[in-house]
């Protein structure tokens, strides 16, 4: 089984807050580097260069805002305040976010780019968090136990 239920809670509970924390600092960042740098860039510069890094301004936050809701949404199950079926409703899944170009990212500044793959990166995370089932409300069986996954389990039963 791998759901949330495999996990110890108290596991499960520490995983969904370092993630929650690490998107929260990761906002703060992003929204004061991208306010500052568009700023920046209205003042002169290629329009095409202007509109990229606009739409990938967009597209961090809105990648860091779905992440942080379903994580928020995980909290709200870990006090009983969501049931474990109303959590397959697709309203509490992780949103989808847009892709990044490659070639678009090639051309953003060093720090742009290193937000853009570390939003990317916790994205694949939490989707990957949520796939295994680990607080997703539903058991997925069929899923492949990795080695973490399978001491994990075996410590719960232990203890």
């Amino acid at each position: 089984m791998h759901s949330a239920e495999s996990l110890p809670v108290t596991l499960h509970h520490r995983l969904v807050d370092s993630l929650y924390v690490e998107a929260m600092v990761m906002a703060d960042e992003a929204r004061a580097y991208f306010d500052r740098k568009s700023d920046t860039l209205q003042q002169g510069g290629d329009v095409m260069a202007r509109l990229s890094f606009t739409c990938e301004s967009l597209k961090v936050t809105t990648r860091l805002m779905h992440i942080i809701a379903w994580l928020l949404t995980q909290r709200a199950w870990q006090r009983g305040e969501i049931t474990r079926e109303a959590l397959a409703d697709p309203k509490y899944r992780l949103g989808e976010a847009a892709a990044t170009d490659p070639a678009v990212l090639a051309d953003l500044p060093a720090h742009a780019r290193a937000l853009v793959t570390g939003s990317q990166d916790l994205y694949a995370r939490v989707l990957r968090l949520q796939t295994s089932g680990s607080g997703s409300g539903q058991d997925d069986d069929n899923a492949p136990a990795g080695a973490a996954r399978g001491l994990l389990d075996r410590l719960h039963q232990a203890f």
